[in-house]
């Protein structure tokens, strides 16, 4: 089963709290108590989200947290990277493999394909997107394309996607 850590699922938890509320910097227990998060938690992966340079910190009274950039900029793959490190569906597509098979694998190429094609469809997907509501219909706004031809038919109108 492929799964996503429960960090990093609360990192998207926080990361679309952020872009929901980006008039003002927020402190980490300020944060814990809006999403229902344990603070101690939320600590640790409001740290690995400033390292993966996703949030601006400022310490001080007046200080908190805030995105680095807006959330149309931000891809969930990003999120993901910052909490997990890079996206490997398996131990050969990953920078630092270690796989004893690699050198006669004859997987591996698919492996990479299906690897890039799970990181293009997250990488798609931006911050911004996780804030749109279902609509009444409960279709949610984020959209994927099930094959190449489709989304060769797909034009690109201020970022968007329109078949």
């Amino acid at each position: 089963m492929l799964r996503m850590g429960k960090l990093t699922d609360y990192g998207i938890v926080l990361m679309t709290y952020l872009a929901a509320n980006r008039q003002q910097q927020h402190s980490a227990h300020a944060i814990a108590d809006a999403v229902m998060v344990p603070l101690p938690t939320v600590r640790k992966v409001l740290k690995s989200l400033s390292h993966g340079g996703l949030l601006n910190s400022e310490r001080g009274v007046m200080g908190g947290y805030s995105l680095s950039r807006a959330p149309e900029k931000v891809s969930v793959a990003e999120i993901i990277t910052a909490m997990e490190g890079p996206i490997a569906l398996t131990e050969c597509v990953s920078d630092e493999s270690h796989c004893e098979q690699e050198t006669h694998c004859a997987v591996q190429t698919n492996w990479t394909r299906i690897n890039n094609a799970v990181f293009h469809a997250l990488d798609e997907v931006k911050l911004s997107d996780m804030l749109a509501p279902q609509n009444v219909s409960g279709l949610s706004p984020i959209r994927f394309y099930s094959s190449a031809a489709k989304m060769s038919d797909a034009t690109i109108q201020d970022g968007e996607f329109h078949d």
